[in-house]
Protein backbone atom coordinates (compact mmCIF):
# COMPACT_ATOMS: atom_id res chain seq x y z
CA UNK A 1 0.00 0.00 0.00
CA UNK A 2 1.52 2.88 -0.62
CA UNK A 3 1.96 5.79 1.93
CA UNK A 4 0.71 8.84 -0.53
CA UNK A 5 -2.98 6.53 -0.44
CA UNK A 6 -4.79 9.86 -0.65
CA UNK A 7 -2.71 12.77 -2.04
CA UNK A 8 -1.29 10.33 -4.87
CA UNK A 9 -4.91 11.83 -6.57
CA UNK A 10 -2.98 15.41 -7.14
CA UNK A 11 0.62 14.13 -7.45
CA UNK A 12 0.89 11.17 -9.48
CA UNK A 13 0.93 11.04 -13.35
CA UNK A 14 1.60 12.87 -16.63
CA UNK A 15 -2.36 14.64 -16.35
CA UNK A 16 -0.89 16.24 -12.39
CA UNK A 17 2.08 18.03 -14.09
CA UNK A 18 0.16 21.29 -13.07
CA UNK A 19 -0.75 20.32 -9.71
CA UNK A 20 3.10 19.34 -9.17
CA UNK A 21 4.16 22.23 -10.80
CA UNK A 22 2.27 24.30 -7.79
CA UNK A 23 3.43 21.65 -4.98
CA UNK A 24 6.88 22.86 -6.45
CA UNK A 25 6.29 26.24 -5.30
CA UNK A 26 5.53 25.65 -1.82
CA UNK A 27 8.96 23.39 -1.55
CA UNK A 28 8.25 19.96 -3.07
CA UNK A 29 10.92 18.48 -4.77
CA UNK A 30 11.06 14.80 -7.13
CA UNK A 31 11.40 12.47 -4.23
CA UNK A 32 8.49 14.81 -1.75
CA UNK A 33 5.55 13.46 -4.78
CA UNK A 34 5.73 9.59 -3.37
CA UNK A 35 5.67 10.80 0.55
CA UNK A 36 2.23 11.27 3.01
CA UNK A 37 0.68 14.21 2.47
CA UNK A 38 0.49 15.84 6.23
CA UNK A 39 -2.08 18.76 6.98
CA UNK A 40 -1.38 20.92 10.04
CA UNK A 41 -4.64 22.55 10.94
CA UNK A 42 -3.45 25.77 12.76
CA UNK A 43 -5.92 27.81 14.77
CA UNK A 44 -2.98 30.25 16.21
CA UNK A 45 -4.69 33.87 16.33
CA UNK A 46 -3.75 36.88 18.95
CA UNK A 47 -7.61 36.86 19.51
CA UNK A 48 -7.43 35.07 22.49
CA UNK A 49 -4.64 33.57 24.74
CA UNK A 50 -5.26 30.26 23.88
CA UNK A 51 -4.25 30.47 21.24
CA UNK A 52 -1.81 32.51 20.75
CA UNK A 53 0.92 30.08 20.96
CA UNK A 54 -0.02 27.70 18.64
CA UNK A 55 2.01 28.82 15.89
CA UNK A 56 5.29 27.70 17.89
CA UNK A 57 3.26 23.93 18.10
CA UNK A 58 2.50 24.26 14.25
CA UNK A 59 6.29 24.58 13.31
CA UNK A 60 7.78 22.32 15.85
CA UNK A 61 4.52 19.99 13.85
CA UNK A 62 5.90 20.89 10.56
CA UNK A 63 9.11 19.45 11.71
CA UNK A 64 8.32 16.14 13.52
CA UNK A 65 6.24 15.07 10.16
CA UNK A 66 9.37 15.95 7.76
CA UNK A 67 11.59 14.23 10.35
CA UNK A 68 9.46 11.24 10.08
CA UNK A 69 9.14 11.29 6.40
CA UNK A 70 5.90 13.18 5.72
CA UNK A 71 5.16 16.46 3.85
CA UNK A 72 3.52 18.69 6.00
CA UNK A 73 1.33 21.67 4.91
CA UNK A 74 0.19 24.15 7.53
CA UNK A 75 -3.13 25.72 7.02
CA UNK A 76 -4.95 28.23 9.25
CA UNK A 77 -8.42 27.75 11.32
CA UNK A 78 -10.77 30.31 13.25
CA UNK A 79 -11.26 30.77 16.73
CA UNK A 80 -13.50 32.38 18.66
CA UNK A 81 -12.80 33.55 22.78
CA UNK A 82 -15.40 32.39 25.17
CA UNK A 83 -13.95 34.21 27.39
CA UNK A 84 -13.64 37.77 25.43
CA UNK A 85 -17.09 37.55 23.45
CA UNK A 86 -19.00 36.34 27.21
CA UNK A 87 -22.07 38.53 27.83
CA UNK A 88 -21.98 39.81 24.80
CA UNK A 89 -23.92 39.29 20.66
CA UNK A 90 -20.43 37.90 20.04
CA UNK A 91 -21.00 34.87 22.25
CA UNK A 92 -23.57 33.83 20.16
CA UNK A 93 -20.40 32.82 17.33
CA UNK A 94 -19.10 30.67 19.91
CA UNK A 95 -20.74 27.77 19.28
CA UNK A 96 -21.48 28.59 15.64
CA UNK A 97 -17.34 28.24 15.38
CA UNK A 98 -17.27 24.88 15.87
CA UNK A 99 -19.19 23.78 12.91
CA UNK A 100 -16.82 26.48 10.94
CA UNK A 101 -13.60 25.06 12.29
CA UNK A 102 -15.11 21.66 11.09
CA UNK A 103 -15.99 22.95 7.82
CA UNK A 104 -13.02 24.47 7.30
CA UNK A 105 -10.93 21.68 8.08
CA UNK A 106 -13.06 18.70 5.94
CA UNK A 107 -12.95 20.85 3.54
CA UNK A 108 -8.73 21.79 3.35
CA UNK A 109 -8.36 17.93 4.09
CA UNK A 110 -10.84 17.33 1.48
CA UNK A 111 -10.14 19.43 -1.37
CA UNK A 112 -5.69 18.85 -1.29
CA UNK A 113 -6.47 15.17 -0.87
CA UNK A 114 -3.99 15.15 1.99
CA UNK A 115 -3.00 11.66 3.70
CA UNK A 116 -3.92 12.91 7.64
CA UNK A 117 -4.20 15.71 9.88
CA UNK A 118 -3.13 17.25 12.67
CA UNK A 119 -5.23 19.49 14.33
CA UNK A 120 -3.98 22.15 17.04
CA UNK A 121 -6.17 24.09 18.51
CA UNK A 122 -6.74 26.00 22.11
CA UNK A 123 -9.90 27.43 23.08
CA UNK A 124 -12.93 25.39 23.88
CA UNK A 125 -14.52 24.83 19.95
CA UNK A 126 -11.17 24.40 18.68
CA UNK A 127 -10.93 20.52 20.23
CA UNK A 128 -14.82 19.51 19.43
CA UNK A 129 -14.53 21.33 15.65
CA UNK A 130 -11.29 19.20 14.97
CA UNK A 131 -12.89 15.95 16.44
CA UNK A 132 -15.78 16.57 14.23
CA UNK A 133 -14.01 16.97 11.01
CA UNK A 134 -11.83 14.42 11.80
CA UNK A 135 -14.54 11.41 12.69
CA UNK A 136 -16.46 12.86 9.25
CA UNK A 137 -13.76 12.38 6.98
CA UNK A 138 -12.03 9.08 8.69
CA UNK A 139 -8.11 9.53 7.90
CA UNK A 140 -5.33 9.38 10.10
CA UNK A 141 -5.34 12.27 12.57
CA UNK A 142 -4.27 13.21 16.10
CA UNK A 143 -5.09 16.25 18.16
CA UNK A 144 -3.02 18.42 19.90
CA UNK A 145 -3.86 20.81 22.48
CA UNK A 146 -2.31 23.82 22.57
CA UNK A 147 -1.57 24.06 26.50
CA UNK A 148 -3.38 25.47 29.58
CA UNK A 149 -2.73 28.82 31.21
CA UNK A 150 -0.56 29.21 34.03
CA UNK A 151 -2.93 29.97 37.59
CA UNK A 152 -2.45 33.71 38.02
CA UNK A 153 -1.67 34.91 41.72
CA UNK A 154 -3.04 37.17 44.20
CA UNK A 155 -2.73 37.75 47.74
CA UNK A 156 -2.10 33.85 48.03
CA UNK A 157 -4.23 32.56 46.10
CA UNK A 158 -4.33 30.98 42.64
CA UNK A 159 -6.56 33.10 40.15
CA UNK A 160 -8.54 32.10 36.82
CA UNK A 161 -10.25 34.11 34.26
CA UNK A 162 -13.49 32.99 36.10
CA UNK A 163 -11.84 35.03 39.16
CA UNK A 164 -12.83 38.17 37.36
CA UNK A 165 -16.59 37.43 36.55
CA UNK A 166 -16.84 36.56 39.85
CA UNK A 167 -15.40 39.50 41.44
CA UNK A 168 -17.89 41.41 39.04
CA UNK A 169 -20.48 40.01 41.03
CA UNK A 170 -18.53 40.54 44.43
CA UNK A 171 -18.01 44.09 43.62
CA UNK A 172 -21.67 44.71 42.66
CA UNK A 173 -22.83 43.15 45.90
CA UNK A 174 -20.33 45.89 47.87
CA UNK A 175 -18.43 42.81 48.77
CA UNK A 176 -14.80 44.22 47.20
CA UNK A 177 -14.55 47.91 45.81
CA UNK A 178 -13.08 49.12 42.81
CA UNK A 179 -9.56 48.44 43.25
CA UNK A 180 -9.75 45.30 44.59
CA UNK A 181 -11.42 44.50 41.37
CA UNK A 182 -9.24 46.35 39.06
CA UNK A 183 -6.15 43.90 40.97
CA UNK A 184 -8.07 40.51 40.50
CA UNK A 185 -8.15 41.80 36.33
CA UNK A 186 -4.76 42.34 35.80
CA UNK A 187 -3.60 39.42 37.59
CA UNK A 188 -6.35 36.40 36.80
CA UNK A 189 -4.53 36.05 32.95
CA UNK A 190 -0.78 35.81 33.41
CA UNK A 191 0.31 34.44 30.13
CA UNK A 192 -0.90 32.11 26.81
CA UNK A 193 -3.40 28.89 27.14
CA UNK A 194 -6.36 27.41 27.66
CA UNK A 195 -8.63 29.11 31.08
CA UNK A 196 -6.92 27.09 34.15
CA UNK A 197 -9.53 25.37 35.37
CA UNK A 198 -11.22 22.29 34.26
CA UNK A 199 -13.71 23.91 32.07
CA UNK A 200 -14.59 23.32 28.88
CA UNK A 201 -10.74 23.81 27.17
CA UNK A 202 -9.12 21.30 29.54
CA UNK A 203 -12.02 18.91 29.95
CA UNK A 204 -11.88 17.97 26.20
CA UNK A 205 -8.78 17.91 25.98
CA UNK A 206 -8.76 15.20 28.65
CA UNK A 207 -11.27 13.41 27.23
CA UNK A 208 -9.44 13.08 23.85
CA UNK A 209 -6.43 11.90 25.77
CA UNK A 210 -8.66 8.90 27.57
CA UNK A 211 -10.10 8.12 23.86
CA UNK A 212 -6.75 7.66 22.42
CA UNK A 213 -7.06 10.53 20.32
CA UNK A 214 -4.02 12.56 21.50
CA UNK A 215 -0.95 11.45 22.81
CA UNK A 216 -0.45 10.51 26.94
CA UNK A 217 -0.06 13.50 29.42
CA UNK A 218 -0.88 16.03 26.67
CA UNK A 219 -4.17 17.21 27.87
CA UNK A 220 -2.61 19.11 31.15
CA UNK A 221 0.60 20.46 30.09
CA UNK A 222 1.05 24.34 30.33
CA UNK A 223 1.17 26.14 27.39
CA UNK A 224 4.61 28.05 28.02
CA UNK A 225 6.49 25.00 28.85
CA UNK A 226 9.22 22.73 26.48
CA UNK A 227 7.58 19.84 26.85
CA UNK A 228 4.36 20.93 25.25
CA UNK A 229 6.44 21.55 22.02
CA UNK A 230 7.94 18.49 22.65
CA UNK A 231 4.94 16.48 22.72
CA UNK A 232 3.52 18.30 19.72
CA UNK A 233 7.13 16.96 17.62
CA UNK A 234 6.18 13.42 19.04
CA UNK A 235 2.67 13.51 17.84
CA UNK A 236 3.66 14.26 14.19
CA UNK A 237 5.86 11.38 14.25
CA UNK A 238 2.83 9.44 15.58
CA UNK A 239 0.49 10.34 13.01
CA UNK A 240 3.26 9.89 10.03
CA UNK A 241 3.21 6.50 11.42
CA UNK A 242 -0.28 5.79 11.51
CA UNK A 243 -0.52 7.05 8.35
CA UNK A 244 1.76 4.25 7.53
CA UNK A 245 -0.16 1.83 9.27
CA UNK A 246 -3.74 3.00 7.92
CA UNK A 247 -4.87 3.56 11.59
CA UNK A 248 -8.40 5.40 11.19
CA UNK A 249 -10.59 6.86 13.94
CA UNK A 250 -13.30 4.67 13.06
CA UNK A 251 -11.03 1.72 14.91
CA UNK A 252 -10.34 4.35 17.67
CA UNK A 253 -13.41 6.34 18.03
CA UNK A 254 -15.43 3.50 19.10
CA UNK A 255 -18.74 3.28 21.71
CA UNK A 256 -15.78 1.75 24.21
CA UNK A 257 -13.72 5.26 23.70
CA UNK A 258 -16.32 7.37 24.05
CA UNK A 259 -17.23 5.38 27.29
CA UNK A 260 -14.04 5.80 28.30
CA UNK A 261 -14.07 9.58 27.43
CA UNK A 262 -17.21 10.15 29.34
CA UNK A 263 -15.77 8.32 32.64
CA UNK A 264 -12.63 10.33 32.69
CA UNK A 265 -15.06 13.50 32.37
CA UNK A 266 -16.93 12.41 35.22
CA UNK A 267 -13.69 11.73 37.39
CA UNK A 268 -12.35 14.90 36.81
CA UNK A 269 -15.21 16.79 37.21
CA UNK A 270 -15.49 17.99 33.88
CA UNK A 271 -18.07 20.72 32.23
CA UNK A 272 -21.60 20.73 30.85
CA UNK A 273 -20.65 21.11 27.03
CA UNK A 274 -18.92 18.13 26.88
CA UNK A 275 -21.91 16.56 27.09
CA UNK A 276 -23.05 18.36 24.10
CA UNK A 277 -19.92 18.22 22.12
CA UNK A 278 -19.68 14.57 22.70
CA UNK A 279 -23.03 14.23 21.22
CA UNK A 280 -22.19 15.27 18.03
CA UNK A 281 -18.90 13.87 17.29
CA UNK A 282 -20.88 10.31 18.57
CA UNK A 283 -22.96 11.24 15.29
CA UNK A 284 -20.45 12.38 13.13
CA UNK A 285 -18.85 8.52 13.81
CA UNK A 286 -22.03 6.47 13.66
CA UNK A 287 -21.53 5.40 16.97
CA UNK A 288 -24.79 5.44 18.91
CA UNK A 289 -24.85 7.73 22.20
CA UNK A 290 -27.53 9.75 23.88
CA UNK A 291 -28.32 12.01 27.22
CA UNK A 292 -29.71 8.63 28.98
CA UNK A 293 -25.66 7.50 28.36
CA UNK A 294 -24.08 10.09 30.19
CA UNK A 295 -26.52 9.21 33.65
CA UNK A 296 -25.78 5.67 33.51
CA UNK A 297 -21.46 6.38 33.43
CA UNK A 298 -22.60 9.22 35.77
CA UNK A 299 -23.75 6.30 37.96
CA UNK A 300 -20.71 4.31 38.58
CA UNK A 301 -18.19 7.02 38.23
CA UNK A 302 -16.99 9.10 41.58
CA UNK A 303 -15.66 12.53 40.67
CA UNK A 304 -11.52 11.96 41.57
CA UNK A 305 -10.33 15.37 41.81
CA UNK A 306 -10.60 18.78 43.19
CA UNK A 307 -10.23 21.06 40.69
CA UNK A 308 -12.05 24.57 39.79
CA UNK A 309 -14.36 25.72 39.46
CA UNK A 310 -15.83 23.99 42.40
CA UNK A 311 -12.96 22.70 43.94
CA UNK A 312 -9.57 24.10 44.76
CA UNK A 313 -7.02 23.49 42.20
CA UNK A 314 -6.20 24.14 38.26
CA UNK A 315 -4.55 21.60 35.48
CA UNK A 316 -1.45 22.19 36.15
CA UNK A 317 -1.43 20.85 39.45
CA UNK A 318 -3.59 18.02 38.22
CA UNK A 319 -0.42 17.34 35.79
CA UNK A 320 2.26 17.62 38.41
CA UNK A 321 0.12 14.78 40.53
CA UNK A 322 -0.02 12.51 37.85
CA UNK A 323 -2.20 14.05 34.43
CA UNK A 324 -4.78 11.86 32.59
CA UNK A 325 -3.10 8.64 33.43
CA UNK A 326 -3.57 8.55 36.75
CA UNK A 327 -6.84 9.40 36.32
CA UNK A 328 -7.71 6.99 33.97
CA UNK A 329 -5.52 3.65 35.96
CA UNK A 330 -7.62 4.53 38.58
CA UNK A 331 -10.50 3.16 36.75
CA UNK A 332 -9.21 1.15 34.64
CA UNK A 333 -7.96 -1.21 38.07
CA UNK A 334 -12.30 -0.57 39.01
CA UNK A 335 -13.12 -1.82 35.47
CA UNK A 336 -14.47 1.08 35.36
CA UNK A 337 -12.58 1.75 32.00
CA UNK A 338 -12.13 -0.24 28.30
CA UNK A 339 -8.49 -1.19 28.39
CA UNK A 340 -8.26 -2.57 24.91
CA UNK A 341 -9.57 0.41 23.33
CA UNK A 342 -6.88 1.07 20.76
CA UNK A 343 -5.15 4.46 20.33
CA UNK A 344 -3.35 6.71 17.53
CA UNK A 345 -0.10 5.09 18.64
CA UNK A 346 -1.32 1.48 18.01
CA UNK A 347 -1.28 0.47 21.25
CA UNK A 348 -4.37 -0.26 23.50
CA UNK A 349 -5.09 1.96 26.64
CA UNK A 350 -4.38 -0.80 29.13
CA UNK A 351 -0.84 -1.18 27.35
CA UNK A 352 -0.39 2.72 27.89
CA UNK A 353 -0.88 2.30 31.43
CA UNK A 354 0.80 -0.78 32.50
CA UNK A 355 3.51 1.66 34.56
CA UNK A 356 0.97 3.75 36.07
CA UNK A 357 0.78 2.90 39.75
CA UNK A 358 -3.39 1.71 40.72
CA UNK A 359 -2.97 5.13 43.34
CA UNK A 360 -2.53 8.47 42.96
CA UNK A 361 0.76 9.68 44.62
CA UNK A 362 1.10 10.36 48.35
CA UNK A 363 2.00 14.05 49.18
CA UNK A 364 -0.72 15.92 47.14
CA UNK A 365 -4.57 16.00 47.11
CA UNK A 366 -5.64 16.94 43.80
CA UNK A 367 -6.23 13.20 42.75
CA UNK A 368 -8.27 11.85 45.69
CA UNK A 369 -7.60 8.27 46.45
CA UNK A 370 -10.23 6.07 45.54
CA UNK A 371 -11.53 5.01 48.59
CA UNK A 372 -11.85 9.19 49.69
CA UNK A 373 -13.09 10.71 46.63
CA UNK A 374 -14.81 13.95 46.33
CA UNK A 375 -17.69 12.44 45.08
CA UNK A 376 -19.03 9.14 45.07
CA UNK A 377 -20.37 9.51 41.73
CA UNK A 378 -20.35 11.76 38.73
CA UNK A 379 -21.03 15.92 38.64
CA UNK A 380 -23.16 16.10 35.55
CA UNK A 381 -26.76 14.82 35.88
CA UNK A 382 -29.31 14.85 33.32
CA UNK A 383 -32.30 16.15 34.39
CA UNK A 384 -35.97 15.42 32.71
CA UNK A 385 -39.32 16.21 33.55
CA UNK A 386 -42.16 19.09 32.09
CA UNK A 387 -39.83 21.55 31.56
CA UNK A 388 -37.77 19.19 29.99
CA UNK A 389 -39.07 16.34 28.17
CA UNK A 390 -35.90 15.70 25.92
CA UNK A 391 -33.57 16.21 29.16
CA UNK A 392 -31.08 18.92 30.48
CA UNK A 393 -27.91 18.84 32.08
CA UNK A 394 -26.57 20.03 35.51
CA UNK A 395 -23.39 20.04 36.91
CA UNK A 396 -23.88 19.74 40.81
CA UNK A 397 -20.17 19.05 41.94
CA UNK A 398 -20.08 21.36 45.23
CA UNK A 399 -24.24 21.77 45.42
CA UNK A 400 -25.00 22.12 49.12
CA UNK A 401 -28.62 22.49 48.22
CA UNK A 402 -29.78 19.41 45.47
CA UNK A 403 -33.14 20.33 45.62
CA UNK A 404 -34.64 24.11 44.86
CA UNK A 405 -38.02 24.54 44.36
CA UNK A 406 -39.45 28.67 44.05
CA UNK A 407 -41.14 31.58 42.39
CA UNK A 408 -39.58 31.69 39.14
CA UNK A 409 -37.66 35.18 37.90
CA UNK A 410 -38.24 34.67 33.84
CA UNK A 411 -36.04 36.29 31.50
CA UNK A 412 -36.04 36.21 27.60
CA UNK A 413 -32.29 37.07 27.27
CA UNK A 414 -29.22 36.94 29.06
CA UNK A 415 -28.81 40.32 29.63
CA UNK A 416 -32.13 41.32 31.49
CA UNK A 417 -30.70 38.37 33.56
CA UNK A 418 -27.45 39.80 34.36
CA UNK A 419 -28.94 43.09 34.79
CA UNK A 420 -31.72 42.10 37.31
CA UNK A 421 -28.48 40.08 39.12
CA UNK A 422 -26.15 43.28 39.50
CA UNK A 423 -28.94 45.20 40.77
CA UNK A 424 -29.77 43.25 43.67
CA UNK A 425 -33.33 42.46 42.16
CA UNK A 426 -32.46 38.59 42.68
CA UNK A 427 -33.35 36.39 45.84
CA UNK A 428 -32.34 33.22 48.00
CA UNK A 429 -35.14 31.06 47.05
CA UNK A 430 -35.24 32.21 43.46
CA UNK A 431 -35.79 30.13 40.23
CA UNK A 432 -34.02 32.21 37.75
CA UNK A 433 -34.94 31.05 33.81
CA UNK A 434 -33.19 32.38 30.82
CA UNK A 435 -34.87 31.47 28.07
CA UNK A 436 -34.80 31.82 23.96
CA UNK A 437 -31.06 31.50 23.85
CA UNK A 438 -31.04 28.13 22.55
CA UNK A 439 -29.38 26.61 19.32
CA UNK A 440 -32.26 27.94 17.57
CA UNK A 441 -33.75 30.92 19.65
CA UNK A 442 -29.66 32.81 20.35
CA UNK A 443 -28.88 31.58 17.72
CA UNK A 444 -25.74 29.94 19.45
CA UNK A 445 -26.83 29.07 22.61
CA UNK A 446 -24.49 31.35 24.42
CA UNK A 447 -22.86 30.72 27.74
CA UNK A 448 -24.23 32.38 31.15
CA UNK A 449 -20.90 32.72 32.46
CA UNK A 450 -21.73 36.38 33.62
CA UNK A 451 -24.86 35.79 35.31
CA UNK A 452 -23.75 32.96 37.14
CA UNK A 453 -20.09 33.91 38.00
CA UNK A 454 -22.35 37.63 39.42
CA UNK A 455 -25.10 34.93 41.09
CA UNK A 456 -21.84 33.13 42.96
CA UNK A 457 -20.29 36.44 43.65
CA UNK A 458 -23.24 38.26 45.36
CA UNK A 459 -23.55 34.94 47.72
CA UNK A 460 -26.41 33.28 46.39
CA UNK A 461 -25.02 30.32 44.72
CA UNK A 462 -26.51 27.97 46.85
CA UNK A 463 -29.79 29.85 47.10
CA UNK A 464 -30.65 30.29 43.58
CA UNK A 465 -31.41 27.80 41.15
CA UNK A 466 -30.86 29.06 37.38
CA UNK A 467 -32.01 27.10 34.22
CA UNK A 468 -31.12 28.18 30.64
CA UNK A 469 -32.08 26.45 27.25
CA UNK A 470 -28.62 28.01 26.63
CA UNK A 471 -25.42 26.73 27.73
CA UNK A 472 -22.88 27.31 30.68
CA UNK A 473 -19.18 27.87 30.72
CA UNK A 474 -16.90 25.04 32.02
CA UNK A 475 -16.86 27.76 34.77
CA UNK A 476 -19.71 27.73 36.17
CA UNK A 477 -20.76 26.01 39.47
CA UNK A 478 -24.19 25.89 41.49
CA UNK A 479 -27.51 24.71 40.66
CA UNK A 480 -27.30 25.69 37.34
CA UNK A 481 -29.58 24.10 34.82
CA UNK A 482 -28.66 24.24 30.79
CA UNK A 483 -29.30 22.57 27.38
CA UNK A 484 -33.23 22.47 28.64
CA UNK A 485 -34.75 20.83 25.43
CA UNK A 486 -37.36 21.21 23.82
CA UNK A 487 -35.81 25.44 23.78
CA UNK A 488 -38.03 27.97 23.98
CA UNK A 489 -38.25 28.80 20.25
CA UNK A 490 -39.52 25.74 18.91
CA UNK A 491 -42.52 25.97 21.85
CA UNK A 492 -40.65 24.00 24.13
CA UNK A 493 -42.15 24.13 27.45
CA UNK A 494 -39.60 26.84 28.99
CA UNK A 495 -41.28 28.81 27.03
CA UNK A 496 -44.21 28.79 28.85
CA UNK A 497 -43.21 29.87 31.86
CA UNK A 498 -44.84 32.73 33.69
CA UNK A 499 -43.11 35.16 36.56
CA UNK A 500 -43.79 33.86 39.67
CA UNK A 501 -44.55 30.22 38.74
CA UNK A 502 -43.44 27.61 40.83
CA UNK A 503 -40.38 25.41 39.84
CA UNK A 504 -38.80 22.52 40.89
CA UNK A 505 -34.97 21.50 40.45
CA UNK A 506 -34.27 18.13 41.65
CA UNK A 507 -30.76 16.60 41.52
CA UNK A 508 -30.96 13.97 43.83
CA UNK A 509 -34.06 12.66 41.68
CA UNK A 510 -32.93 14.59 38.40
CA UNK A 511 -36.65 16.30 38.02
CA UNK A 512 -37.09 19.39 36.34
CA UNK A 513 -40.91 20.24 36.68
CA UNK A 514 -42.64 23.16 36.33
CA UNK A 515 -45.62 22.99 39.11
CA UNK A 516 -48.12 23.91 36.71
CA UNK A 517 -51.43 21.84 35.51
CA UNK A 518 -51.16 20.30 32.48
CA UNK A 519 -54.48 21.81 31.46
CA UNK A 520 -53.30 25.42 32.23
CA UNK A 521 -49.72 24.28 29.91
CA UNK A 522 -52.06 23.23 27.21
CA UNK A 523 -53.89 26.83 27.23
CA UNK A 524 -50.69 28.67 27.26
CA UNK A 525 -49.27 26.24 24.26
CA UNK A 526 -52.19 27.22 22.57
CA UNK A 527 -51.76 30.91 23.03
CA UNK A 528 -47.92 30.74 22.21
CA UNK A 529 -46.59 32.28 19.02
CA UNK A 530 -43.09 31.63 17.96
CA UNK A 531 -40.72 34.22 17.43
CA UNK A 532 -39.27 35.86 14.02
CA UNK A 533 -35.76 35.27 13.34
CA UNK A 534 -33.33 37.50 15.24
CA UNK A 535 -31.37 37.21 12.29
CA UNK A 536 -32.11 36.35 8.57
CA UNK A 537 -29.11 36.59 6.75
CA UNK A 538 -25.34 35.46 7.41
CA UNK A 539 -23.86 32.92 9.84
CA UNK A 540 -26.17 33.00 12.29
CA UNK A 541 -29.44 32.73 10.15
CA UNK A 542 -28.04 29.93 8.68
CA UNK A 543 -26.97 27.98 11.82
CA UNK A 544 -30.60 29.12 13.31
CA UNK A 545 -32.20 27.30 9.92
CA UNK A 546 -29.76 24.14 10.02
CA UNK A 547 -29.00 23.33 13.86
CA UNK A 548 -30.45 20.12 16.28
CA UNK A 549 -32.21 20.31 19.60
CA UNK A 550 -29.22 20.39 22.10
CA UNK A 551 -29.93 16.52 23.04
CA UNK A 552 -28.85 15.63 19.76
CA UNK A 553 -25.66 17.69 19.66
CA UNK A 554 -26.61 21.07 17.94
CA UNK A 555 -25.06 19.80 14.91
CA UNK A 556 -26.05 21.50 11.43
CA UNK A 557 -26.30 18.43 9.09
CA UNK A 558 -29.16 16.28 10.95
CA UNK A 559 -31.62 15.84 8.78
CA UNK A 560 -29.13 16.44 5.21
Amino acid sequence: MPENLRSQAVTQGHARSPNRAMLRAVGFSDPDFIKPIVGVANGFSTITPCNMGLDILAKRAESGVREAGGMPQIFGTITISDGISMGTEGMKYSLVSREVIADSIETVCNGQSLDGVLAIGGCDKNMPGAMLAIARMNIPAIFVYGGTIKPGHLDGKDLTVVSAFEAVGEYSAGKIDEQQLLEVERHACPGAGSCGGMYTANTMSSAFEAMGMSLMYSSTMAAEDAEKADSTQKSAQVLVEAIRKQILPSQIITRKALENAISVIMAVGGSTNSVLHFLAIARAMGVPLTLDDFETIRGRVPVLCDLKPSGRYVATDLHKAGGIPQVMKMLLVHDLLHGDALTITGQTIAELLVDIPAEPPTGQDVIRPWDNPMYRQGHLAILKGNLASEGAVAKISGVKTPVIEGPARVFDSEEECLKAVLDGKISAGDVVVVRYEGPKGGPGMREMLAPTSAIIGAGLGDKVGLITDGRFSGGTYGLVVGHVAPEAAVGGAIALVEEGDSITIDARDRKLQLNVSDEELARRRANWQPRPPRYTKGVLAKYAKLVSSSSLGAVTDLDL
